[in-house]
């Protein structure tokens, strides 16, 4: 999610501080809400979220290709 479009802009870190990584929806206290997800999950919760908040469908799927990126999948 472009963390600009986060009403709450960005998650948290384990002290609270606004996270520059991960938005709200998925990261809060430096933990992940959905820690068991697969990277198309999330994909397809932000797909939902970004149309939720006006976005329309074909930005939302390029938009959401950019997670797969994230340090939380880099690895998988």
């Amino acid at each position: 999610m472009p963390l600009k479009k986060d009403p709450n802009g960005g998650g948290t870190d384990v002290d609270g501080s606004r996270s520059d990584m991960y938005c709200s929806y998925c990261y809060e206290y430096g933990t992940f809400k959905q820690p068991n997800w697969t990277v198309d999950q999330m994909q397809e919760f932000v797909k939902g979220k970004l149309k939720e908040m006006g976005f329309p469908g074909f930005l939302a799927g390029p938009f959401s290709k950019g997670i797969r990126k994230l340090e939380r999948w880099k690895n998988n």
